[in-house]
């Protein structure tokens, strides 16, 4: 058996850091205290949080757990972080450069404020290390593919989360929708991703507040050419000037475009509408068939309008099940930092 542990779990997003100071007893994780701060990329977000900790009179952690979007080609399972993971984390930065390098900045505040503290990587990348090579493969010449060229997927510790808590309860062909400022989906048979909407990096698939989903890529090629867009203006362009936001000519927030009447609000909601359902349709056909279809993340969750418009649309597939279910990430990345840094109970 192990003892019950105190993780700090810190989860950064691409507009925000979450975190949450949970004990952690086999299978049971209890949240102590637990918020949210905008602007994942803030100079120290690690201060203010620790200050909340103090003026609660909470305990220290035993061990810190962070979300790591992508661990690149190398890495596939969550791990304690060490020098050799520092270096792959470094090299991830170029799958995700919206998302890794925060994160990474992160670990390197907590290892200077929390010397020899254990510190755990859990990569969003790991649960879709099950998919079948036909899923993950992209159409491109070998010696590209062998770099690492491939199709990684995301949000698979909201997808763990899912898989754990429906238990029981979980049917062989589940659809997940996480939809929120990033947005993906995944396909699961039999509690394992199959397929995903997310590819090399978190810009694909769905579209999102800021990101445009699968883009032609043509387009890229075209803005270069005639456009005189080099690399860091395509990446500002994909990683915060599309999406909802390119849209809407300014708000990448779903609440607003629902509080707006006018031509452009509405049209980005339906080409969000409109997109999801293709792609939902396409895990479907993945599966071979759906039982449910559950919907998690900032929308999926709390967006009724969205969630029934998406609907509506798949009326002919048939009969299945729709529920709504809370992603669980940061309680995913306290159990996966708990078993990988326990210290077992000494024999009585």
């Amino acid at each position: 058996m192990s003892r019950p542990g105190h993780v700090l779990a810190l989860n950064t997003g691409s507009s925000s850091l979450k975190y949450g100071l949970y004990r952690v007893d086999g299978e049971r994780c209890e949240a102590l205290f637990s918020g949210q701060t905008e602007g994942a990329a803030d100079n120290d977000p690690l201060s203010a949080l620790l200050a909340s900790l103090s003026e609660q009179d909470l305990p220290a952690p035993d061990a810190i757990g962070h979300r790591i979007v992508h661990g690149g080609p190398n890495v596939r399972a969550h791990a304690r972080i060490d020098a050799a993971m520092m270096e792959h984390l470094g090299q991830a930065c170029a799958f995700a450069p919206l998302h890794v390098p925060p994160a990474v900045a992160l670990v390197k505040q907590c290892a200077a404020r929390f010397p020899g503290l254990p510190q755990v990587a859990c990569f969003d990348t790991a649960f879709h290390a099950s998919m079948p090579a036909v899923a993950k493969t992209l159409p491109l010449p070998a010696d590209l593919r062998e770099g690492g060229i491939e199709r990684y997927g995301f949000h698979g510790l909201s997808y763990e989360s899912i898989v754990r808590q429906l238990g029981d309860d979980l049917p062989s062909r589940v659809v997940i929708a996480h939809l929120g400022n990033g947005a993906s989906l995944c396909a699961v048979r039999d509690g394992q991703s199959i397929d995903t909407t997310m590819g090399l990096t978190p810009t694909g698939g769905l579209v999102m507040g800021t990101r445009p989903g699968d883009l032609d890529p043509g387009v890229l090629l075209y803005l270069m050419r005639e456009r005189g867009y080099d690399a860091d203006a395509l990446e500002t362009l994909v990683d915060r000037e599309a999406g909802l936001k390119g849209l809407s000519g300014g708000t990448s927030d779903m609440r607003e475009l629902h509080a707006t009447d006018s031509e452009v609000s509405r049209l980005a909601q339906d080409v969000f509408v409109h997109v999801a359902r293709k792609h939902v349709a396409a895990m479907v056909a993945s599966l071979g068939g759906i039982d449910l279809l559950v919907f998690t993340g900032g929308i999926g969750e709390h967006d009724e309008v969205t969630r029934d418009a998406i609907l509506a649309g798949l009326r002919w597939i048939g009969d299945f099940a729709s529920r709504t279910v809370p992603t669980q990430e940061d309680e995913q990345i306290a159990r996966h930092t708990h078993h990988l840094t326990r210290t077992p109970t000494p024999a009585t």
